[in-house]
């Protein structure tokens, strides 16, 4: 029921900004005709969160969620409400859902494309994780190239380039501008993550814009691929967990093969804009 709202969620976006659009014919429209439907399935899922929560034996966001509620439940101002969590839940699983994936697949088309990269980061899961033991988040700190790669690949796609729409909650001045309280505010996050200056050659694929000259992880303050400030998104570090150990665990058990010489693999994304897309490829994964 959710992949029909994965599947228009890039013009969900677009409607979200152009609101007349909503009555426009489309497929678009199954995606608000599911509304109903997906808002009762999370409401149920809650339900049963509520009737066998255990404060003892917290299971997953829903439940610590509740208990968030529940201390929160005599303040008017509180953030912690029912159509708060329904919406974040819906949120999690549609938007998080089809970026990650995407991610992951113009990340395996760039690593057909670049197989030294792919090499490297098999040669240092080899080192700091070896063959019998699963990749964990703690391997993220002896593993500076393979965090570089996963950086790279969300800075290369410029996967959301007109992110989803702030609002300015009072008038204010930002340099020459004066904002009046209200504005809808678009943020353009391809004048960041392609900065000339911060990424040289920002078109090419290149783990080292994240790499110093020792080898180490290097942050940059240019690196959004999400939204930022009070109102980020929300699975944000749900999907940079995702992001690392799939890649990992996948590149640990298997080699990506190209059914096409690398150099005739083309990585430039089917549409732009809304959202960034890569092309369909075919590739075989062989076990190691």
């Amino acid at each position: 029921m959710f992949a029909e709202g994965i599947k228009n969620y890039f013009f969900f976006q677009f409607c979200n900004v152009f609101p007349f659009l909503h009555y426009l014919p489309g497929s678009h429209n199954e995606l608000f005709k599911n509304f109903p439907a997906q808002h009762k399935l999370i409401l149920e899922q809650i339900k049963e969160h509520q009737d066998s929560l255990d404060i003892n034996n917290l299971r997953d966001f829903i439940d610590y969620f509740l208990i968030s509620m529940e201390k929160e439940k005599h303040n008017k101002q509180a953030e912690f409400i029912m159509d708060n969590l329904v919406i974040t839940i819906w949120d999690i699983f549609s938007a998080g859902t089809e970026t990650t994936s995407t991610t992951l697949r113009y990340g395996f088309l760039l690593l057909l494309k670049h197989p030294e990269v792919s090499a490297k980061v098999r040669e240092e899961i080899d080192h700091v994780v070896g063959r019998d033991w699963s990749p964990c988040m703690q391997d993220r700190s002896r593993m500076p190239y393979t965090v570089a790669v996963v950086h790279e690949i969300q800075r290369y796609i410029d996967l959301v380039p007109t992110n989803m729409p702030y609002a300015v909650i009072q008038d204010i001045q930002f340099r020459e501008y004066l904002i009046l309280k209200g504005t809808n505010i678009l943020t353009h996050l391809t004048s960041v993550l392609h900065n000339e200056k911060e990424f040289p050659n920002p078109e090419k694929f290149d783990p080292g814009h994240f790499l110093d000259e020792r080898g180490n992880f290097k942050k940059s303050e240019y690196f959004i691929p999400f939204p930022a400030g009070k109102r980020a998104c929300a699975g944000e570090g749900l999907a940079r967990m995702e992001l690392f150990l799939l890649l990992t665990t996948i590149l640990q058990h298997f080699t990506l093969k190209s059914l096409v010489a690398p150099k005739d693999i083309d990585a430039t994304p089917v549409n732009n804009g809304l959202g960034s897309a890569p092309p369909s490829c075919e590739l075989c994964f062989i076990p190691v």
